[in-house]
Order: structure tokens, then sequence, then C-alpha cells
């Protein structure tokens, strides 16, 4: 019977609290649910492909797999920073497809309670994009921005997924 109680009590806890990636563009910190992300690799410059908007680098092949790379500063407006040897690609997959995103550095992953998370602002601002901030979380002296990475990756802007 304990062992029942026992496995009935991770249920609860793994409801209760997810684990995040956290990255860093530019100054702020980002958290992204870890379950989307495949892999972390260091930045590689990948092969232009033409008319492709800004904010898609290129594309990479990824162990025979064709992989798409978006720079997430560029496409949240975010100031330009050159790469250098933190800049990393996470690999994430989405909607069954494999997408790369770059970011600044990857800090660690975080286990958050749900409790621990409050809501994003709402801003009136057309500037100020929060469509994709499920929430906002204090972890010590830092505040981590949760992003909806399936929903900013596959949104139609993004010009990755099929309608």
């Amino acid at each position: 019977m304990t062992a029942v109680v026992a496995h009935s009590n991770e249920i609860a806890t793994q409801r209760a609290s997810a684990e995040y990636l956290t990255f860093r563009l530019g100054a702020e910190e980002y958290g992204i649910d870890i379950l989307r992300v495949q892999e972390i690799r260091s930045f590689e410059q990948p092969t232009r492909i033409a008319n492709a908007p800004s904010h898609i680098l290129g594309v990479v092949n990824l162990r025979g797999v064709i992989v798409p790379v978006v720079d997430l500063r560029i496409k949240l407006g975010c100031e330009r920073v050159e790469y250098n040897n933190l800049t990393v690609v996470i690999v994430l997959n989405v909607k069954g497809r494999v997408v790369g995103v770059v970011v600044d550095s990857v800090s660690d992953v975080l286990e958050l309670a749900r409790d621990a998370i409050r809501a994003a602002p709402e801003m009136t601002s057309a500037a100020v994009d929060t469509a994709f901030i499920t929430g906002i979380a204090s972890v010590g002296e830092r505040m981590l921005i949760l992003m909806d990475i399936e929903a900013l990756v596959s949104s139609p802007d993004m010009g990755l997924m099929d309608a």
C-alpha cells in the first residue's frame, strides 16, 4: 500500500511542477519547456537560403536532417550581438518538425512549481508581443520569462510550419 501512495504522490508532484531549459537573449533570461528540447549544439554558421526572412539564418545538416535555424534575437527584436563561443543552437522538436533556435547562452534546467509562475502582464502597446509569453517566474534574484516555444516556432509569421 505504501508504494501506491508514494507513486500517486510522485504523479501529483509531476503535475505540480515542470522543468524549463533557461537561456539568455541579451540581458534577459528565458525559459522553455524542456520536453521540446532535442539537443543543444555549438553555433555553426548555417547555409543561407535565398529570400528567407532575416530571422531565418539558414539551414544545417543534423545527421542527415536538414534543420532550419532561427535567430531568436532577430525574431524577438533584441539588440544584435556578435556570435561568440557561448552562442548555442537549441534543437527543438515542435509538431514533428526539427528546428534550431540561436540563443546567446544556455543557463541551466530549472524545476518550477506551477504556483511559482505568475501570469505575464498584459501590454496594450502594439510594439510588445506577449502572445508567446506564458508567464514570469522569480528564481532567487532573477526574473525568468517563460516562453511558449511551440507557439512561437509554429506561428505563421515564422514561415516554418504548414498552416
